[in-house]
């Protein structure tokens, strides 16, 4: 048996808190906060988004080419965890550290920005450059800046990215490439990410509402989440992980969730668990027709009825390449806490079309922490993603 894989206490920047500390409070709590309607990152229109109102650290040290909100909100993810970074490096070696992050969007907002001046006043602007918005950057970032010399690279399958961050870090610890690495995922709201799901028509201008009769699509967020994986001992073990494509569509899931349950039960085999094992299941629950029946199927095909489950998007928004490593945060906090279990907030109207699964009430609690829990990240093409964090 290989020997287990911790994941250290996450940093961890959204819509639905600035530090773990707020997370906390927000994904247990009875009443949804953090998405919020907004009018400012796609102009003229008024959707609901999961926007980090947080002053971010400022990126004016980097060289150019890293100057972007993107690389300030992993520095924001980046400052809550960085004595556990530190240790790291010290007991292993800056060489031995490796970087891996999700992201699909890096700087693109920068050149949105770069673009409307260039239209508007006749010339790029000075603090502009178009490596901002190359997907490396984030983990190019961290690299140079904390001096590491281990593999480092981002993954960018759309929503999955931040998922596979995490299990892409334990094949590098696997193979002997790495002692730790960093791993998690980064995305920040522009217009491009909101028109373009928008002219997909999966963009709901309210509220989203995961599961519901009424559901009409997604709200985009944003934010970063940060681990150090290590075989250093920690509450907290990725002790599973599970990856699919299935390549039925270039936007739309495969209905059945061939694919989905593929993953699930792949994550399961590697953590040596059955279905039953598992206390708790973060849904991917984007809100989309399709997505939303597609997972509900494949759920109650694997564990029945009972397993509780949720969606925490109405807290965070779906912050697409960052959302597995956020939601991971969030299933690190579910499994080390008091029996507490994240609230599935929607309207109430259940879709009659869908399995019955077991969606968390405000309050509702286990008598204690569930040892297994599950998060689901599914993605564009098929591209599928889950993990099991464990507390033993």
């Amino acid at each position: 048996m290989n020997d287990p894989l911790y994941l250290h206490t996450p940093g961890v920047i959204c819509a639905a808190g600035a530090d773990l500390d707020a997370l906390r409070t927000a994904v247990f709590a009875p009443t949804p906060s953090g998405v919020a309607e907004n009018m400012s990152v796609w102009a003229g229109h008024a959707v609901h988004l999961g926007a980090v109102r947080t002053a971010l650290p400022s990126v004016d040290a980097l060289p150019l080419p890293a100057r972007s909100r993107n690389n300030a909100m992993l520095l924001a993810a980046l400052a809550q965890i960085r004595p556990s970074v530190d240790a790291a490096i010290q007991a292993h070696g800056a060489h031995r550290i490796g970087v891996v992050l999700g992201t699909s969007t890096s700087g693109v907002s920068e050149s949105e920005a770069a673009l409307a001046a260039l239209a508007r006043e006749g010339a790029l602007p000075p603090t502009f450059d178009v490596a901002q918005q190359e997907l490396g950057s984030p983990a190019l970032t961290l690299t140079r800046l904390l001096g590491l010399g281990g593999p480092s690279y981002v993954v960018s399958t759309a929503c999955s990215s931040g998922a596979k961050a995490l299990a892409s870090g334990a094949r590098l610890i696997r193979a002997g490439l790495c002692d730790a690495v960093l791993v998690g995922g980064v995305d920040t709201l522009c217009g491009m990410t909101v028109a373009g799901f928008h002219a997909l028509d999966s963009v709901d201008p309210a509220l989203c509402r995961p599961m519901s009769a009424t559901r009409a699509g997604i709200n985009i967020g944003e934010g970063a989440a940060l681990f150090v994986l290590s075989r250093d001992p920690s509450p907290v073990r990725l002790s599973g992980y599970g990856e699919s494509s299935d390549a039925h569509h270039i936007s739309a899931p495969e209905p059945g969730g061939r694919g989905a349950l593929a993953a699930m039960r792949a994550a399961l085999s590697r953590a040596g668990l059955g279905p039953g094992d598992i206390g708790y299941l973060n849904l991917h629950g984007t809100a989309t027709p399709q997505n939303d029946a597609m997972e509900s199927k494949a759920v109650a095909a694997l564990f029945g009825l009972d397993l509780p489950v949720s969606s925490t998007k109405p807290l965070t928004g779906h912050a697409l390449g960052a959302a597995g490593a956020i939601e991971a945060a969030i299933a690190w906090l579910t499994v080390t806490g008091d029996g507490q279990l994240p609230v599935h907030h929607f309207d109430g109207q259940r879709d009659a079309d869908l399995p019955p699964i077991h969606l968390v009430s405000p309050g509702e609690r286990l008598p204690r922490a569930p040892r297994h829990v599950m998060s689901n990240s599914f993605a564009f093409g098929g591209n599928n993603a889950c993990l099991v964090l464990s507390h033993d």
